[in-house]
Formats: structure tokens, C-alpha cells, sequence
């Protein structure tokens, strides 16, 4: 009959000691035979091991315990009691080599049980990773599975997302890498890492922007035979459920935005982009002022791309024209020479304030409708 605990469930088994007794079994039939442990003797070990660590005894007391009961009998064992000075040898060598093979397989079946445990709490760190990101999991249920991670979802939460020149990987050396840094430096509750459609996501807690900055430092630079993140882009804060969802589709849309306006940053943030949204918001009237302003600029010759670059980099060199001039690779001449083209066939002169911004609009426009590879 099973022993009762007082709470109506079974007391759980003995299992270092029910260790203790099968290792004192085989060593004292090796100690009479000689023999090698067989492999079924073994096997039984290593799920002792297995659920040892299940349990939760530590491995260090599972070796204790195995050695204990070897030392304990070491005087009655029947090859060691009245053997002469070469049996004794024999013998002890024998069941030294028992005690090192059950050993092992005791080892071999506790590391079995926490690679289980790791890979398991991996999977489930990922599962939620998901459905926080997905947002249409039965709330109840999520805010109690996130529970067991730390999380409280009525919390405020922040979202980063790196994306590389390859798609990152589930269980991959760099991924690991990040996850192993930002969890030695900050307390695993504020955070989850995970890998989603090949990007790398950071799920913050709120007040926990030392997380997010160390994230982004991390995917960029990894260390050496690590490769870095081409773009980090960081969704703003949120609350609840809804607001992880809607920071992770912020961050996703700045990853967009930057990579069709080749926006050469590496870290951004979705309130530094928030004008793109907008612009695009009617997606017609964006399409009306890129044919409008920008569509005369087809009949140069050349065509239009040209012409398009020099609006841009001019706004990024401050409108000076030397400056624009060196990084195009023309000469100052040969600038101005566009720039009249530009203002020619659009009517618009870059040197006015009013114009200049309606040009750089369009341009912007543009580049988010891929014009002019793509019609209007």
C-alpha cells in the first residue's frame, strides 16, 4: 500500500533511495562474480538519473548517495571478506569499475531529464513568445501562462526587432548568444527572447529600457563569429495583451519603412518614422502627388532616377551644394545643371523653402510606392 502524506496524495517515491539500494545490490553480486554491469543493469540506472533530476535532487547528491553505499559496504562485500592481498585487488578493481559505469549512467540520465526540461521550457517560452505577438489567444489563458514566465500583461511592454542579412534561426549560435548576455545581466522576468519569421524579437517589461538598449547593442555586435543585425527597430510602449501586438507591429512597419527608404540607421525607433504611416495613410492621394510633382521628371533624359537621387541626397547634406556635389560625384557645375532640370520640368525650384519640402515629400512618396518601377 502506498504511504499517504495526510493530504490524500501518494508520498513521492524514495528515489535516491531506492539508488542507494540498487547500486548496493550490483556491486555486491559484481564483488562476488567480477563481471561488467550489464546493459539493462545500466539502463535502469540512467532512469533512476532521469527521475532523480525529475524530482529535483541535484546530481552532486545522486553521485553522494551511489558512493555512500559503496564506502558504507565496502567490508562485507562477500569478494572482499577473508580474500587474500591479489583477490582483494581484483575484486576492488571490479567494483571500482562498477561504481564508475554506474556512475556514468546515473549522470547520463539526469543530464537527460534537464535537456528535456530546457528544450521544454524553451518551447513553451517560444509558444507564448508567439501568441503575445499573434494576440488572438484566449486572454484568460495567456495572462496565466505568462504568469509562469513573470509577466504581468497589465503591465506596460516594449518591442525590439533585429532583422539580418540572413533570417535567424531557432536554436542557432547567435540567438543563444544574446539570449545567455541579456539574461546574465538582468533579471529573466523582465524580458523574453525569441526567434519569429526569421527575425530576432525582445519583449521588454516597462521601465526596462537598459533591456532594449542592450538588446540592440547585442544584435548589432555580437562578438566576433557572430553575425551582426543589419537594423534594429523598437515599437513604443503599450499596455496589456494588445499593446505587446501592437508595439511588435510598429516595430515591423519601421523595419519596412527603413528598408524601402534605404534609411541607412541601424537603430531605429517607430516615433522617429511616425510621419511615414501618415503619408501613407491615403495611399491615392500619396500616388497623386508623386504623378504630379515627380512625373514630368520621366521625360529627362536618363529618366527620372537620376534626378530623384540628387533631390534626396541634397536633403541630406543640408542643401549645400559642394557637400551634395562630393557625394553624388559630380562636379558643382554639373549639379546645378540637374537642379535646373528638376526645376524646369516640375515647376518646383529646390531653392525654396515651400517647394524643397513638397519635393522631398514626393520623393519620400516614391520610394514608399517603389516609383518609378512600379506604376502609379
Amino acid at each position: 500500500m502506498t504511504a499517504a502524506n495526510g493530504t490524500g496524495t501518494p508520498d513521492p517515491p524514495d528515489i535516491p533511495g531506492k539508488l542507494a539500494g540498487h547500486c548496493l545490490a550490483l556491486f555486491t553480486e559484481v564483488s562476488r562474480t567480477g563481471r561488467l554491469l550489464r546493459r539493462t543493469e545500466l539502463e535502469r540506472l540512467r532512469d533512476l538519473g532521469e527521475r532523480a533530476a525529475e524530482a529535483g535532487h541535484g546530481l552532486r547528491d545522486l553521485v553522494g548517495v551511489c558512493l555512500g553505499a559503496t564506502r558504507a559496504s565496502w567490508q562485507t562485500f562477500p569478494g572482499l571478506t577473508a580474500a587474500t592481498t591479489a583477490e582483494v585487488r581484483r575484486t576492488g578493481d571490479a567494483v571500482l569499475a562498477a561504481t564508475q559505469a554506474a556512475l556514468g549512467a546515473v549522470a547520463e540520465g539526469h543530464e537527460r531529464a534537464q535537456r528535456m526540461a530546457v528544450r521544454q521550457e524553451e518551447a513553451n517560452r517560444r509558444e507564448l513568445v508567439n501568441d503575445l505577438l499573434h494576440g488572438r489567444t484566449d486572454l484568460g489563458r495567456l495572462a496565466e501562462r505568462a504568469e509562469r514566465f513573470g509577466l504581468r500583461l497589465a503591465a506596460g511592454y516594449t518591442v525590439a526587432v533585429a532583422v539580418g542579412a540572413e533570417p535567424y534561426l531557432e536554436g542557432a549560435p547567435t540567438p543563444h548568444r544574446v539570449l545567455r548576455e541579456l539574461t546574465g545581466r538582468y533579471d529573466d522576468r523582465t524580458l523574453l527572447l525569441a526567434v519569429r519569421d526569421g527575425r530576432l524579437v525582445c519583449i521588454a517589461s516597462d521601465g526596462e529600457q537598459a533591456v532594449l538598449t542592450a538588446f540592440t547593442d547585442l544584435a548589432l555586435r555580437p562578438g566576433p563569429g557572430y553575425p551582426p543585425a543589419l537594423r534594429v527597430a523598437t515599437g513604443r510602449r503599450y499596455g496589456g495583451t494588445g499593446g505587446i501586438v501592437r508595439s511588435y507591429e510598429e516595430a515591423l512597419a519601421t523595419l519596412e519603412y527603413a528598408e524601402r527608404l534605404g534609411l541607412p540607421a541601424a537603430r531605429l525607433r517607430a516615433e522617429e518614422l511616425l510621419v511615414f504611416p501618415v503619408l501613407m495613410r491615403d495611399r491615392e492621394a500619396m500616388a497623386d502627388l508623386v504623378r504630379t510633382v515627380l512625373g514630368p521628371l520621366t521625360a529627362a533624359r536618363g529618366g527620372a532616377r537620376p534626378l530623384l537621387e540628387t533631390i534626396t541626397v541634397q536633403a541630406e547634406a543640408g542643401y549645400v551644394n559642394a557637400e551634395t556635389a562630393r557625394r553624388l560625384g559630380l562636379s558643382v557645375r554639373a549639379l546645378g545643371y540637374r537642379l535646373e532640370r528638376i526645376r524646369d520640368l516640375t515647376g518646383y525650384d529646390p531653392a525654396e523653402a515651400l517647394h524643397r519640402y513638397t519635393l522631398e515629400t514626393a520623393v519620400m512618396g516614391a520610394r514608399l510606392l517603389d516609383w518609378p518601377d512600379q506604376p502609379l
